[in-house]
């Protein structure tokens, strides 16, 4: 991993090594596969093994790593029955929640949205990709967060995280961040003009390339 990716080095908990690596994960920087070693992150986060350890145990019940006995952890990977069965949870819960949506949304949820939205502009203007991750998921979190329904926001929330390695295959892609960005806005302008059928139909086309990507490339035969 290069320098210009790593995190200031520091002492870290066993929640900041938690988060850290799963943001390394949604951007690509940690691989399918990729065996996470306890000894490199301990001297990464400058942090001890009861804490590396506590950290890959929680990344594990996030979906994002599987530890394996005598071996080690390694950052999950999919099989493409995997990911269609994911994504369909997926559209069904966010379809539902975006339909459960009261419209039109109270103004002020509505300014905030906006303002999450500018932030995620100017980090893929900048070429920023933490900040284009950080300010995607809080968008998301916002969006449903209007359903007033917290238990279905909070299985939206845990299925999206379960499907970060899947995503890193077009989290640092312009051309679908891009393509994110513009439907967000549409998604924006349905809540606007109480649109509910917009607002669900883009939420549901808002899944397909992350996963039509990341099955592109299980379907790619080894090279060599």
């Amino acid at each position: 991993m290069t320098a210009e990716h790593a995190p200031d080095p520091r002492a870290a908990s066993s929640g900041e090594v938690t988060d850290l690596l799963e943001e390394e994960i949604v951007l690509g920087l940690r691989y399918p596969r990729e065996r996470l070693v306890e000894d490199e992150l301990m001297e990464r986060y400058a942090a001890k093994r009861h804490v590396v350890r506590s950290a890959l145990k929680e990344l594990e019940t996030r979906g994002l790593a599987v530890r394996r006995p005598n071996v080690g952890a390694f950052v999950r990977a999919y099989t493409a029955k995997e990911v269609h069965d994911i994504y369909a949870v997926r559209e069904l819960l966010e379809v539902h929640c975006a339909r459960t949506i009261g419209l039109p949304a109270p103004p002020r949820a509505l300014e905030e949205l906006v303002a999450v939205q500018r932030e995620h502009d100017k980090a893929i203007d900048a070429g920023d990709l933490r900040g284009v991750v950080r300010a995607n998921t809080a968008f998301h979190r916002a969006l449903f967060a209007l359903s007033d329904n917290e238990a279905l926001v909070g299985d939206i929330a845990r299925h999206a995280q379960m499907t970060h390695a899947i995503r890193s295959v077009t989290a640092t892609s312009p051309q679908f961040q891009r393509r994110s960005q513009q439907e967000h806005w549409t998604m924006i302008r349905a809540l606007e003009d109480a649109d509910t059928a917009l607002l669900a139909e883009t939420c549901r086309a808002h899944l397909i390339p992350s996963r039509d990507a990341y099955l592109q490339r299980v379907a790619q035969p080894p090279a060599g």
